[in-house]
Formats: C-alpha cells, structure tokens, sequence
C-alpha cells in the first residue's frame, strides 16, 4: 500500500536549539560512540580469537556487541553529524529505513538477552544437563529465532509507518525517526494505530522484561545451594546480566508502554538505549568477569600472557 504524501523530507528538531549545548552534545556523543565502537569491537575480536568463543555464554555476548554495533549505528552518526549543522533533515526513505534498521535491531537484542537469560538458568539451575541444553546446534537456532523475532517485530512497525499520510507540517520534534513521533505528524487520525503500536511493540518489551526478572529471580534462588566460590562466580555474571536488562528495558518501557503521545523528556530516555546502554555493555560484561579479562590478555597482549603463565 503506497501512503498519501507530498513531502519528501522531515526536519528533525533534535535534542536542543541552543548552539553551544549542540557543541558539547557532538563532543560528548562522538566519544560515547567511538568509546561503544572500541569496547565492542574488542569484545568480538577477544572472545572470537579465544577459546571463549566455544562456550554458549560467550558465543550470545559476541552476537549481542554486534548487535550493539549495528542497533546503534542506525541513529548515532546521524545524530552526530546533525548536532554540526543548523537545519536537521532526512529524506522520507531514509526515514523509514531509519524505523525498520531500529526496531528490527532492537528486537534481535531484546531475543539475545532472552537467550542469555536462558544460558544462565540452564547453567546454574541445571548444571548437569547443561552441556546438553546448550549444544551449538541449539545456541545457533536461538541466534536464528532472535533474528526471526527482530524481523517479526520490525516489520508490522514498519508497514503502520510507511501506511501513515503525511501533509504537512514535516517537523518531528525527536533527534530520530521513530512511530510516535511520526504518529504525531501524520494527517489521520492516529489514534487506533497507536494502541496497536502499544499493544505490539509495548507489551513485548513488558513481557520479555517480566520473563527476564522471573528467570534471573529463579536463578537467584537456586544460588543458595552453590558453595561460596560457586554464587560468587555465579553472581559476577548474572549481575551484568541483570544490569545490562534494566538499562535496555527501562526507558524503552517508559516509551513505548503508555498512550500514544510524545513527551520532550523522551529525547532524554531515548539516549539510553540508543548510546548508553550499547556503551557500557563491554565495560559491564567485562569489569568483573576474570574469563574475558584473561581472554584480552592473551589475545592482545601476548607476550605479557607468556610471562605471567
């Protein structure tokens, strides 16, 4: 279905008109994204490069950094070169593209954490079975299945957003395209499409986030059994986990689960799971984990490794 128009562009109003917060906002955003490009990138090319890469844990980090790359490289350099210019544009393709590239890359994270989650509760929950629940064969369909959700879930958002009439005016008061705002610029009403947008995207992000909190309560519990090595061990990991979750989810809950309208303090929630949360992954998963720290160790500093074995 081809959507009424007769615009061939949006301005993006951005995160602020003031000229001197824009400065600071590019310094500061073009070291997030620089920093999130490294500490991922170094992450892939460590457990890649190591024997990490056979353990089911490690083989959905690898996948969630390159998630990361990719989920938030839809919206930052954009938003970096717009922070230079005074007129803020994107065509209505790239608009689009920009709707689809987000939600189907947002998705397959939200199914690798799913996927995570499921790692350490067969590995703490079931340690005796684990080898056997968590063969490559089925890490490898997990990948698949969170590709396929991010595909599923991308693709309904995607078809309500190139459906939309737009008449004018072509002004979305956000640094990206995403379906509020552009709900709110359309010329129809959008209110029925809202609660769809609601009852798709909202609840899936609600439940998955109810599913992640039972799994990892569960794990919790189970801790109690563990020696102390063990829940020490045990906890390092499912706290990154844990983190990694409430940073993700949080503000895309506060977003997306609500009626359909748009608040200026989005701008502020959006910057959390768009930048934030893919820059401090690395550092959450790695900070406590002596396996990754080791690993890095041996992959780029291999004459230091030598030494100290």
């Amino acid at each position: 279905m081809t959507s009424q128009r007769n615009i061939s562009e949006f301005i993006l109003l951005g995160l602020s008109y003031d000229q001197s917060i824009q400065i600071f906002c590019f310094v500061i955003f073009l070291l997030c994204y620089v920093a999130l490009l490294a500490g991922n990138l170094l992450i892939l090319i460590s457990i890649r490069c190591s024997p990490l890469f056979h353990q089911p844990m490690y083989y959905f980090l690898i996948h969630l950094s390159l998630i990361d790359i990719c989920y938030t490289s839809t919206v930052t350099p954009k938003l970096i070169g717009d922070l230079l210019v005074e007129r803020k544009t994107i065509s209505y393709d790239n608009c689009m593209l920009q709707v689809f590239t987000m939600h189907f890359f947002g998705g397959i994270e939200i199914f690798i954490l799913t996927a995570m989650a499921f790692d350490r509760y067969a590995a703490i929950c079931k340690p005796l079975h684990y080898v056997i629940i968590m063969n490559r064969t089925r890490c490898n369909l997990l990948v698949l299945a969170a590709w396929a959700g991010g595909a599923i879930h991308a693709f309904p958002l995607f078809s309500t957003a190139i459906g939309l009439p737009f008449c004018g005016p072509n002004e979305i008061d956000h640094y990206f395209c995403d379906i509020f705002p552009l709900l709110k610029v359309a010329c129809t009403d959008t209110y029925i499409t809202g609660v769809l947008v609601i009852a798709f995207s909202g609840m899936v992000a609600l439940v998955t986030f109810i599913v992640l909190s039972v799994s990892y309560g569960i794990i919790l519990f189970t801790l109690r059994n563990l020696s102390a090595e063990g829940r020490r061990k045990a906890l390092s990991t499912c706290w990154s986990h844990i983190t990694v979750v409430i940073l993700f989810f949080g503000p895309v809950i506060f977003i997306y689960l609500r009626p359909p309208t748009t608040f200026p303090e989005d701008k502020i929630f959006a910057l959390f799971y768009t930048i934030i949360a893919p820059m401090f992954n690395p550092l959450i998963y790695t900070l406590r984990n002596s396996e990754m720290k080791k690993a890095m160790r041996k992959v780029w500093c291999p004459s230091v490794f030598s030494k100290e074995a």
